[in-house]
């Protein structure tokens, strides 16, 4: 009986293996070459110890399944193919590139500091799955300049966190530029995360009640530096409830942050600049307008982000007469500035030799300007002005008709067509006499003011003649209220904001009201 049984076990062992080749057998009857019975190509089932296995075992000698077999170990799951998991790490990478690609792109139509730490604070809230915080701009060099920029929190709130001492919050002390570690370790200033502020027993107290009174529970910063390691600032994002971003998260923040910090860095580069030639524009024009009887003045001036050529002055000279100019040089960057620096000085020195005359004063600037200035034009405008006869003779070079405008009128002074300096080879061109009335005001100004419009000449001295006619009388008896109003109506988004064409002009108004 015993032996029977030992039999029964392997005839039931191979019948198992069998079962498991049943694939490999299905395969083999599908490829049976046709009219051959299926029992033809059927393998047969071995025999074993002398016992054929095509005849059924009676039941009396067979020992339960349970019993006479081991258990049988379950076949461990293969888990996806190889090629899916492939598929699924590419397509996250996919994913992962064109969230960057768009969160780069949105950066780089940035062009101005404020607006560029907004952006970063956006993305970056996206990125690392917070809700607010806050960008600080601190440039290690110290030349500034330096803000602060909050996400979804206002002034009182970014107040109350710059009460909390630096050296208590992760974002102070990357700006101090002092080691993650406490104890010195080194590597210097890094990305820091504080899953759970107000669980942290060494917290300072004044960041727990701040914290609390902003609900906000964690934090993650970020250093803002460069590839050559220069330090701009740092960020900040704050989480309502204990969290901090995932090993994934911090890997696309911080590619993000790595050209983020450049883009950031070259705006910073492009305000210094922009910063630097309006400082210089405005040490060369009038620091002061001069006070003369009989006529009260008022300027205005803007230069564009590239740096222009526009000015204006206004010269006391002999016999209490007045001298008023505007003037706009070619070109924009640095060397208009320059050359608008010098030709201004030389019209002063004209205007006080032969200032009676306009005509020989632009004369005289048109030859200096091709001697000295041969690759550069320039238009300008010279009034010599009689406060105590209110009288005015002017003469213009390639420049925008005066306005005067009063009680009884609002009117362009028709002034004679001319090329502008160092258009030909000899300029000339005759002035224009003009009489002004007590409580009239002459209005002088250069051609960005009409350009900044984004409108054709015509309507844009339409425009012009509209605003400064429609002004209230209240504010014609004071100049610099007058020019004023008229740069906000012509300019309403004001003297920084772009033109139709995409850049910014300089922009020159010069009122003189005779009393």
């Amino acid at each position: 009986m015993l032996d029977i049984t030992s039999r029964v076990r392997v005839h039931v062992e191979t019948l198992l293996a069998a079962q498991n080749d049943m694939g490999v057998c299905d395969a083999i009857q599908q490829c049976a070459p046709a009219g051959k019975p299926a029992a033809m190509s059927a393998p047969h089932l071995p025999k074993v110890a002398g016992i054929n296995p095509a005849v059924p075992i009676p039941a009396h000698t067979v020992a339960p399944l349970s019993d006479a077999l081991p258990p049988v170990p379950a076949a461990p799951d293969p888990g996806p193919a190889p090629s899916a998991l492939i598929q699924d790490r590419l397509a996250g990478w996919v994913s992962d590139l064109t969230t960057l690609h768009e969160l780069t792109e949105r950066l780089a139509r940035t062009g101005d500091l404020e607006g560029s730490l907004e952006e970063l604070l956006r993305a970056g809230a996206s990125l690392v799955g917070a809700r607010r915080g806050l960008a600080v701009l601190e440039p290690a060099d110290g030349l500034g300049p330096a803000t602060t920029i909050g996400l979804g929190l206002g002034r009182a709130d970014l107040g109350h966190i710059e009460t909390v001492p630096r050296s208590a919050t992760s974002f102070g002390r990357i700006l101090d530029g002092l080691p993650e570690d406490p104890a010195g370790g080194s590597g210097g200033p890094r990305e820091h995360a504080d899953p759970d502020l107000l669980g942290e027993e060494d917290l300072d107290p004044r960041h727990r009640e701040v914290a609390a009174r902003l609900g906000f529970a964690a934090s993650y910063a970020v250093p803002l530096s460069t590839g050559s390691s220069v330090r701009l600032g740092a960020a900040v994002w704050l989480y309502d409830e204990p969290a901090e971003p995932h090993e994934r998260q911090r890997h696309l923040a911080g590619l993000y942050i790595r050209y983020a910090t450049e883009h950031l860095a070259r705006v910073l580069e492009l305000t210094r600049t922009r910063a630097d030639m309006a400082t210089l524009t405005e040490e060369l024009l009038p620091s002061r307008l001069p006070w003369i009887p009989g006529v009260q003045i008022a300027a205005r001036h803007r230069a564009g982000p590239r740096g222009g050529g526009d000015w204006y002055d206004a010269l006391p000279l002999p016999e209490g007469a007045l001298g008023l100019a505007v003037g706009s040089v070619s070109g924009s960057g640095p060397g208009a500035v320059a050359a608008m620096g010098r030709l201004r000085a030389s019209l002063r020195a004209y205007a006080v030799m032969e200032g009676e005359d306009p005509v020989a004063v632009l004369s005289d600037l048109e030859l200096l300007l091709r001697l000295a200035e041969p690759a550069r034009s320039a238009t300008a405008l010279f009034a010599y002005c009689e406060p105590a006869a209110g009288k005015l003779v002017l003469a213009g070079a390639g420049h925008c008709p005066p306005l005067v405008t009063g009680e009884r009128r609002t009117e362009f002074v028709e002034t004679s067509l001319s090329a502008p300096l160092g258009m030909l080879a000899c300029w000339e061109a005759p002035s224009v006499e003009l009489d002004a009335e007590p409580g009239e005001t002459v209005l002088l100004y250069t051609d960005g003011l009409l350009h900044r419009t984004g409108d054709r000449m015509d309507r844009a001295l339409s425009r012009l003649h509209a605003a400064t006619a429609t002004a209230p009388r209240a504010l014609r008896t004071d100049p610099s209220s007058l020019v004023d109003h008229v740069l906000r109506v012509m300019l309403p988004e004001g003297l920084d904001g772009p033109d139709a064409s995409g850049g910014a002009e300089d922009v020159v108004l010069l009122a003189a009201r005779f009393e």
